[in-house]
């Protein structure tokens, strides 16, 4: 297209200059000189200046956009394509792994770490933990099976690999394992994390001191159970979003502190089916160690999961309001947004 217009605008130009040229080099009836150094500069002038004003001021992009090849996505399917003929590439599936998890699809990372896993003899870390990593970012409940299991296994292949470190920690503090928990944690501080890590790893270890201490208080569960801390929602959907919900879809609904990160303090999974309203307490905890408590005060999320996942993906409908626990009654959230 733009070498049809380069020539056609050429076409033109040298048309233009023929009749300006003529008058110039033509032969004066008064036998005068041709004026050719007047018509060699108005050549110039034309073809060479009408260039110039075109490339300035024109808004036609010189150099070319970059190649629908070379996106993530296109870039994926060409290594998975790559990978069908070389299935014994142990590097080439890791690749692949990490490819799919920076594209976020779940399902198809864990299927190529599984596959660099088996050409490794189950010996290769990386393979071990994209697996774990996937499969708790499809569902962060896994922690407490599959992922959790996987994160032990790297561990004990590389004692100190800093993310089977946290992750095995936070495995278990959902099996209660305080102790074992603290022991890691305290591990990865040694090992001089950035000062944003540090902090969590800080809190983490003494959240689990508080714990600790508090289970070994001699009213303790008494004091737990009476506490009675819940968190109550009225779920609505937006008109304008409900086209997008599929009959099937579900529904997720989580208490998080934005100043603490990991994971919910409190989490259901229901149908999509509005409006619902939905309640919270410590029986809905994912882990021992982080269960809601009266005082606090979270974050509610209420999203649509298009994808079937606990974790946000984009374009996902939610809605979310700030909740004060053992002060605020049943609050209203609308869900009115998509994730970015």
């Amino acid at each position: 297209m733009m070498l049809t217009f380069v020539l056609l605008a050429g076409t033109l130009a040298a048309g233009a200059a023929v009749l300006v040229l003529l008058p110039l080099v033509r032969r004066r009836e008064d036998n005068r000189p041709v004026a050719m150094i007047a018509a060699v500069s108005v050549l110039f002038v034309l073809l060479l200046g009408g260039a110039g004003l075109y490339a300035a001021f024109s808004n036609y992009a010189w150099v070319d956009a970059p190649s629908v090849a070379q996106t993530p996505a296109a870039m994926t399917a060409k290594l998975a394509k790559r990978l069908a003929d070389q299935p014994d590439d142990l590097a080439g599936w890791l690749q692949l792994g990490r490819s799919y998890q920076v594209l976020e699809q779940w399902p198809l990372a864990v299927r190529a770490y599984q596959r660099a896993d088996r050409l490794a003899n189950g010996e290769n870390v990386d393979a071990i933990l994209g697996v774990a990593e996937s499969l708790f970012a499809e569902d962060q409940e896994s922690l407490r099976g599959a992922a959790g299991h996987l994160f032990e296994r790297a561990l004990e292949l590389d004692p100190h690999s800093q993310k089977a470190l946290f992750y095995s920690a936070f495995a278990a503090l959902g099996r209660g394992e305080l102790p074992v928990a603290k022991e890691r944690l305290q591990r990865m501080l040694a090992m001089n994390p950035p000062p944003e890590i540090r902090d969590i790893l800080e809190k983490s270890i003494a959240n689990i001191d508080r714990q600790a201490t508090a289970e070994n208080a001699p009213q303790s569960t008494a004091a737990a159970a009476s506490d009675g801390a819940k968190i109550a929602v009225h779920v609505t959907l937006s008109p304008a979003l409900q086209k997008q919900i599929a009959h099937d879809a579900l529904l997720f609904v989580a208490a998080r502190d934005p100043k603490s990160p990991g994971p919910p303090f409190a989490v259901k999974r229901l149908p999509a089916r509005f409006p619902v309203d939905v309640e919270l307490t410590a029986a809905d905890a994912m882990m021992e160690s982080r269960r809601i408590a009266s005082g606090q005060q979270l974050e509610v999320v209420a999203r649509v999961a298009l994808g079937g996942t606990p974790t946000a993906t984009r374009g996902d409908p939610f809605g979310q309001v700030s909740y004060h626990v053992g002060q605020d009654g049943r609050l209203n959230i609308v869900i009115d947004r998509l994730a970015p």
